[in-house]
């Protein structure tokens, strides 16, 4: 079984094997894939899956906190699992890939702003957007 299957069954949730093979592609993503692309990657496992059993079994998964949703400004939602630490996004401009990465120093930052505003950072999320340098 893969994590994201785990995660459902130890939430109670029910398996279908359509949302099997749904939670085995999200698991497999290496990237950030919206419903298009995931409902194109699991139609080539299993041909019966549609697109609405896609669009049904992302939101469960977001209800129950074990995909995590993003909006990075291309007018498409993206997923990737719930991460068990946190990071940060950087996202090509031209390309459209995302790139993880955590920065102890723009964590400092952040919490040092908030406390000198008077609040407790207790979430967050970054998102930097950039074009490529070419020299």
């Amino acid at each position: 079984m893969d994590r994201i299957e785990n995660l459902c069954i130890a939430k109670g949730m029910r398996m279908t094997d359509q949302r099997r093979v749904i939670a085995r592609v999200l698991s497999d993503a290496q990237d950030h894939p919206d419903v298009e692309e995931l409902y194109r990657r699991a139609h080539a496992a299993d041909p019966r899956i549609s697109i609405a059993t896609v669009y049904r079994t992302v939101r469960l998964f977001e209800d129950s906190g074990i995909i995590s949703r993003h909006d990075f400004r291309d007018g498409r939602s993206r997923y990737e699992e719930a991460p068990e630490t946190h990071h940060d996004h950087l996202i090509d401009m031209t390309t459209g890939k995302v790139i993880e990465f955590v920065d102890a120093e723009i964590e400092a930052l952040q919490e040092a702003i908030a406390r000198r505003l008077g609040y407790r950072l207790v979430d967050h999320r970054l998102e930097l957007y950039g074009l490529p340098i070419h020299e």
